[in-house]
């Protein structure tokens, strides 16, 4: 009995051990230049190893698509995505689940901006004189840079953007969708407001040569998503801890790298309005 005893105990004490040096890994989409990217989530993986009391790394990817694979291949277990980048990793990874999201993330909105040599002012419709305009979404896998502009320019034109426009360009990030505006390589763009808010009190707008020309309705975007199988690793209850942690984040500092004012619960059905989307235009299966 005692035999029995001493063993589950050395057992409980290796699993504790194994768990404690396992490192926890997490990505993030980079819908902003990889150094403030690093910046802001380098503290992001220090604030959760103090929670979690284990170590935390950041990996950074050169994509969106990057994101979901590592995430599909458990090269990380917890992920920043986007709206439609978390409707995919989620269904290449069963089990997963959104936990967080921004408290804005619940009424995302993507900006329609403008060259000002355009002409195009602001309205309470999607312009129709964006019709032949060059244009030039963010990444191919953004849904505020390319899901939802895609959504309501086929609802506005009844035609795909490569037919309503003289040529369609994907940028890659937001940031860079802002610059190719504001300098008039691309006549009009799309990007996801707070990128805009971020760039603008940082000091990186001209509203003399960009302006924004319409907002979308609200949508449900960022959040965070972790795999379905971290307890195997991390013990039972690990989901909750790691869910409680960004619950909890309150630094200022942390928050405004985002920005956001808080993280709030967030579940997979959230997003049933951004499956829906990808599935009436095509990007979802």
């Amino acid at each position: 009995m005692l035999k029995k005893l001493a063993m589950a105990v050395s057992l409980m004490i290796l699993s504790t051990l194994s768990a404690q040096s396992a490192t926890f890994t997490f990505t993030a989409i980079p819908d902003e230049d990889e150094t403030r990217l690093r910046s802001r989530f380098d503290k992001v993986a220090h604030y959760l190893a103090e929670k979690l009391n284990i170590e935390v790394k950041f990996v950074p990817v050169k994509s969106y698509a990057a994101a979901v694979t590592a995430f599909r291949n458990n090269q990380v277990q917890l992920a920043w995505f986007g709206g439609l980048s978390g409707v995919r990793a989620r269904s290449l990874s069963p089990g997963s689940e959104a936990i967080a999201q921004g408290y804005e993330d619940q009424f995302f909105v993507t900006y329609f901006i403008a060259n000002a040599k355009t002409g195009i002012t602001a309205s309470d419709e999607l312009p129709e004189a964006i019709a032949g305009k060059t244009f030039t979404f963010g990444s191919k896998g953004s849904t505020s840079g390319r899901l939802m502009p895609e959504f309501h320019i086929r609802n506005r034109f009844g035609k795909s953007p490569e037919e309503v426009f003289s040529r369609v360009g994907f940028s890659g990030d937001h940031s860079r969708t802002l610059a190719l505006v504001q300098s008039g390589a691309y006549d009009v763009g799309a990007l996801n407001f707070k990128v805009w808010e971020n760039e603008k009190k940082a000091g990186k707008i001209d509203e003399s040569k960009v302006a924004i020309i319409w907002k979308t309705p609200t949508y449900p975007d960022y959040q965070w998503s972790i795999r379905g199988d971290v307890e195997k690793t991390w013990g039972a209850g690990f989901k909750e801890k790691v869910q409680k942690a960004l619950l909890d984040m309150n630094d200022a500092d942390l928050l405004a790298s985002f920005p956001r004012k808080s993280f709030v619960p967030a579940k997979n059905s959230d997003y049933q309005p951004i499956l829906d989307v990808g599935k009436s235009i095509g990007l979802l299966d």
